[in-house]
């Protein structure tokens, strides 16, 4: 059922239809039955009027009738005294008195056999097919104004169904104007009672997730503030006890270094689990707004530049000013998480390139390193949670936790953006390095898309 307006129209036509050919079909049949008994009393009363008429010997034979009905009046000896000119000269019919079906002149004739006082037999008959004729007009007068009322019943029935389900499409404009962050209930003004369990479920699922995500804010909040403090803290008193000893033993100074550098892959570690939840897309109430994602990714890398500069890393940007329909918070991160592993990657005095631009609908971003690369088969596995290549021991000796493409990943998909992984323009032989592109769909393609859809909505409920 593509349209429910169009599925009554037909339903409440097909039913009118029906019921009009069906009366049509017992008035036809009463039709029928009435004029057999207006034609037999007919027939009746001419060969009563027949029989009442004196025996006039000087009369003409034969009398000129219409084609329509015949008679012949017999003597008691079976001499013809009298018959209408479409009459035959033999008698017509035999047997009781009374009706009967006969043929003669061509047709099918209803006779009548009536017998006087006087002995005279008198039949007069008429042809069958005038019946038939008096019902098809009485029918045909009945069915055409059904027919031709059919289409203005039809408009009526569309105009007057539109109207019904005018509700529905208040309900579906109130759900197409809520944001993705709000989950208050629908406040639609008096609805017929048949759209009240559907309202009063959308609500009731409405309060479920807000309460839900409520919690889970909660949660992620409760967990930040639980799981950041303790490290700082340690952290603090780590670079206070390395600022003591800063004057004893080299093994100390080692093993000061060892947990600093744990506590700090442990703050990180903290940092992207609590970013992969919030980026889940069923989790994460986005705010989309049109963003210059070339003009994001300059500020993105400025931001990151120092950390680039300790390891002589050479990062360049290139493309143009590429708008699209996104979120400022999760795209920051997708972005400081892809520079983030090329520049852990790649090598000392290595190069990362960065391109924004705009190609068929879509604006790519692409994150080039010059570092190790990742192989065919394992560029499918990367997007796992918790999943690096070669595990802690990987041949760049670089600490992660495997989460930041997850991230990625997460993010790419809220922005319904397509992700893929390959080699890199500025890779070697010894270092293919990897190539990151992320298809956004454009800031004109999404708002046409979403123009589009709410014509199909309208179209729909129309």
């Amino acid at each position: 059922m593509k349209s429910i307006r169009i599925f009554l129209l037909i339903a409440l036509l097909s039913t009118i239809t029906l019921v009009n050919f069906v009366a049509a079909l017992h008035g036809y049949r009463a039709s029928m039955a009435e004029a057999e008994r207006l034609f037999d009393r007919q027939i009746l009363g001419t060969a009563r009027l027949l029989a009442a008429m004196p025996v006039n010997r000087a009369a003409s034979l034969v009398v000129n009738e219409n084609d329509l009905q015949a008679f012949q009046v017999w003597s008691r000896d079976g001499k013809i005294l009298m018959r209408s000119d479409n009459a035959p000269v033999t008698p017509i019919g035999e047997g009781k008195a009374g009706f009967s079906e006969e043929n003669f002149s061509g047709f099918r004739w209803r006779v009548y056999r009536h017998t006087g006082d006087d002995g005279r037999s008198i039949r007069v008959a008429e042809r069958v097919d005038l019946r038939f004729r008096l019902a098809d007009e009485v029918v045909l007068q009945s069915v055409v104004p059904i027919l031709l009322g059919l289409p203005v019943a039809g408009l009526l029935i569309w105009l007057v169904v539109g109207r019904g389900l005018n509700s529905l499409r208040q309900l579906a404009d109130e759900l197409r104007r809520k944001r993705a962050e709000d989950l208050t209930p629908l406040a639609l003004s008096s609805p017929p009672e048949e759209l009240l369990p559907l309202v009063r479920s959308t609500n009731a699922l409405l309060e479920r997730l807000q309460a839900s995500f409520d919690r889970e804010r909660r949660f992620s909040a409760d967990a930040a503030h639980e799981l950041r403090t303790p490290i700082a803290a340690i952290q603090v008193h780590a670079d206070n006890l390395a600022n003591l000893l800063a004057k004893n033993s080299g093994e100390t100074q080692q093993s000061l270094l060892q947990l600093q550098n744990s506590i700090a892959r442990m703050s990180h570690l903290v940092e992207q689990m609590l970013n992969l939840f919030r980026m889940t897309p069923e989790h994460y109430p986005a705010r989309f707004e049109p963003i210059d994602l070339h003009r994001l990714a300059r500020d993105v890398i400025a931001d990151s530049y120092p950390t680039f500069a300790r390891r002589a890393q050479e990062i360049e940007l290139g493309g143009e000013a590429a708008y699209i329909l996104g979120d400022q918070f999760a795209l920051v991160l997708l972005l400081q998480n892809l520079l983030n592993n090329a520049g852990k990657y790649t090598p000392e005095s290595g190069r990362i390139a960065v391109d924004v631009r705009v190609l068929e609908n879509a604006v790519v971003l692409q994150v080039a390193d010059s570092g190790p690369g990742i192989s065919t088969a394992e560029r499918e596995r990367v997007f796992e949670r918790f999943y690096r290549v070669g595990g802690d021991r990987h041949e760049s000796r670089v600490s992660g936790c495997g989460l930041g493409l997850s991230i990625v990943h997460h993010i790419a998909e809220l922005h319904q953006a397509q992700i893929t992984l390959g080699p890199s323009p500025l890779g070697r032989a010894q270092a293919p390095g990897l190539l990151v592109v992320v298809r956004f769909p454009s800031l004109e393609r999404t708002t046409r898309e979403i123009t589009n859809e709410n014509v199909e909505d309208e179209r729909a409920l129309s």
